[in-house]
This record gives structure tokens, sequence and C-alpha cells, in this order.
């Protein structure tokens, strides 16, 4: 296959002679397969027979292929497809931290993600430092305990549009012998490849750019099969596995039977078949053509997104703009060097008034939907401090810009004139007597 992105986005991790020549990828919608007799289930039930699927909670054919493209547009050795962003975030954590440890990871970034780190994980031994800038990596070497599992990161964050500066951050993680894992949910992977930058396992909420319709809830792990899994500070991966087992093999541990691969598989042994948070067939297929078109709508997304943004940056009516594609702030060299194509369809700006003027601006849009998902083919808009970030204390929120009046965009396929013509009466009426 290719290696140019626009044509893996659409042909790879897919034969369609093995699909009965299907052009597009079928929907298996079956819970199981067919072992056929006791000789060919050995070899199913023990990995042994390529391309041959069991049972859809741990693999199904439709869900394989929105796994490969993924995994070939990242550079991985392995990506698994989960229902949910957080559940791609939930599986990547326990997976490199079961049984406790420590975890580095900054405030700006989307609330589910932190209230689930504050609050739940501590109650299973995994516990998190947090940082106000994950880019003061003299801040973050020094919360770095003998305990530490990983590094956690946004690549732009969440509603700020923050850069992480993931190559920086690689080299401290690695110097100390821990993973990072980067969420890419905003950028995608066709504005920016965190593996290439060093990033060990990378995260996604499909839902939002990579699916880019608003139809489907779906998450992805991807594992870059980079990271040396060591018995003393990741025991998990050299502990013998029941489901390795068989005739003739020594180990029986993921670390010795799947070397590069040990983590993604797992991740899809002991969380994805055990835990069950699985992407059901037609979820993936929806995935698979939101993926199709994800260079032509980002591309059209990213350019619409700047002007919208230097339009409200001249609006007497917007105290501030948080763009970090626009260059205006310090983090322009990150921006250059990570985002060549744009840093993603969403950013936020801060309205020069109170929350009854933003409460009235949300109540008068007209093509702007108001909801709290992101990376759609339509516009949206939401309130994070009402709605996607409510779970964040009132003055973390303020450390991180995240006020009362702050409004977050994401931005659609609609015609730009209209889009700031619908911002522009909106904001008008917000501030009518």
């Amino acid at each position: 296959m290719s290696s140019n992105f626009n044509t893996k986005r659409i042909h790879n991790g897919y034969r369609p002679r093995e699909f009965n020549y299907s052009a597009t990828v079928p929907i298996f919608q079956n819970v199981a397969f067919d072992l056929k007799n006791t000789n060919r289930a050995s070899q199913v039930v023990h990995g042994e027979l390529p391309g041959a699927f069991m049972y859809s909670r741990v693999a199904n054919p439709t869900v394989d292929v929105f796994e490969k493209r993924i995994n070939d547009l990242d550079g991985g050795v392995g990506a698994v497809a989960v229902s949910s962003g957080m559940a791609a975030i939930t599986y990547a954590i326990l997976n490199v931290a079961e049984g406790g440890g420590h975890i580095i990871a900054p405030l700006d970034i989307y609330g589910a993600a932190l209230d689930e780190f504050r609050t739940l994980f501590p109650k299973f031994g995994i516990n998190f430092d947090f940082v106000d800038n994950i880019n003061d990596l003299e801040k973050v070497k020094k919360l770095i305990k003998p305990d530490t599992k990983a590094i956690y990161a946004e690549s732009v964050s969440n509603p700020i549009t923050n850069v992480a500066d993931v190559s920086a951050l690689a080299t401290l993680a690695h110097t100390n012998q821990i993973p990072l894992i980067i969420d890419n949910t905003f950028p995608t992977s066709y504005l920016f490849n965190p593996i290439k930058f060093g990033a060990d396992i990378v995260v996604y909420s499909s839902t939002k750019g990579i699916s880019g319709h608003g139809n489907v809830v779906s998450g992805l792990i991807v594992d870059g099969g980079n990271f040396n899994w060591t018995k003393e500070k990741f025991p998990q991966f050299f502990e013998e596995e029941i489901t390795l087992k068989k005739s003739g093999r020594k180990e029986f541990n993921f670390a010795e039977v799947f070397g590069k691969t040990a983590f993604i598989q797992r991740l899809r042994t002991k969380y994805l078949r055990l835990m069950g948070a699985v992407l059901d067939p037609f979820a993936a297929y929806l995935d698979l053509l939101g993926l199709e078109t994800i260079s032509e709508r980002i591309d059209k997304e990213v350019e619409t997104g700047l002007k919208i943004a230097d339009y409200l940056g001249s609006n007497q009516h917007v105290k501030r703009v948080f763009h970090s594609g626009l260059l205006n702030t310090n983090q322009k060299n990150l921006v250059k060097k990570y985002f060549p194509k744009g840093i993603g369809t969403i950013f936020s700006f801060e309205l020069a008034g109170n929350k009854k003027n933003v409460e009235k601006l949300l109540n008068n849009v007209k093509l702007f939907t108001y909801l709290p998902n992101v990376g759609d083919n339509r516009s949206l808009i939401v309130n994070p401090s009402e709605v996607t970030h409510r779970e964040i204390p009132e003055e973390e929120r303020k450390k991180q810009n995240i006020s009362d009046t702050l409004i977050r965009l994401s931005i659609g396929l609609e015609d730009v004139n209209d889009l700031i013509q619908d911002l522009s009466q909106a904001i008008n009426k917000a501030f009518e007597e």
C-alpha cells in the first residue's frame, strides 16, 4: 500500500478479494464465527491463524479494518478500537499503571478525563500530579517518582488550544524510563502524528474529527511499539498469562510472546476482552466512512476557523481569542514545528461581558448548534464552564482561562461568511439593552 496519508485513509487495512470483492468494507453485524473443526479452533484460539475471528467482543472484521487503517495512518504497531474516547483513555491508563502508580498530567485537559484522573483512578491506586503547564519541563521532571508510570498530555488542549511540546516531553519521559501518552483527538493524525515525535501511546475520541459527522461514539488506542517495558516498573507485562499458554512455548507473558506489540496485545486481551467496552461493527463502518473524507473536511474547517478567529479578534464584544493557530502567542514556534497544516477545527473566545451575555448569545445563534461535541461537519458552540468542564472547580477553571464567559467553537463545513454572519448577529443580540 501507499505511504501517502490520502491513499491510506481510503485503502489501507482492507483487501477486497478477502471479502467477495466488495468495494467498500462490509458490516459484519454478528457475534461469533464458525470455528469449523477442532484443529482450526485450536489455531484460532492461540492466535496462530492470521485473519481468523472467533468472537466480536475480541475482534471483528469490520472493526479490524478500522483499527488497521488508523494504525497505518499513525505509524504504530497495533491499534484497538473501543466504544468511546473515555474508554480509550481509561484502558490506556489502566494497562500502563495496573496495580497502582503515579502519572503526571496537565490541568488543561478534557473535563471528564480530569474528573476521572482526580476522583476515580485514585480508588484503584493510580494517583496523578497535575501541572498548570505541561511544557514546564523542570516542573514535570521534579514530579517524577520511582513509581511514576507515564506522562499524559493532549497534543492540543481542550478548550484553550495550548500545544504540548511532544518531542521534549518524550525525551524527558524516556530518560526516566516511562512512556508518553498523548490524546490526539483535536488535530487527528491528519494534522499531527505524535508517534513521529516520540509519543509511545496515542488515544483518540474518534467520535470527533476522525468520524466527523456526529453520528457515532467511539475511541482508539494506538501503540507506537518503541517503548521498552521493564519487569521492574511494569511487571504486568511479564506475568504468566493463561491465554498465551501452548505446547512448545517456554514463556507465557506478553512481553516475551509479543515483544514490541506487548502493550496493545495485552490491552486487547485483558481490557477489551474482559471489561468489554467494544466498538460495534456498524459504528466502525460509520467511522470508516468519515475517515475517507478527513483531509478535505479538516482542510476546509481549519481555513474557515482561522477566518472566524480573525473576525472575532476584531469584534468589540470579544475580549480574547484562544486559537494557537493565529501564531500570536508564545507557542508560535511549537505550532510551526508540529502543525504546519493547522492545529485543528476547535478554538475558544472570551466574551467581554457576563454570563447573561453568554446565555443570550447561545440562545440566538441560528447556524451553530449548541451541544458538547466537537469535530462535527456542522458548526458547534458551547459554554465549557457550564457543560464540558463543569466537573472542574471554579478556581481551577479560572487558572486555565476557562471563565464563565468563555465560548468554545467547533467549525464545520458551512460557508464561512454565513457562519461569521451568524456569530455577528448573535453577539449583537447578546449586548442589546
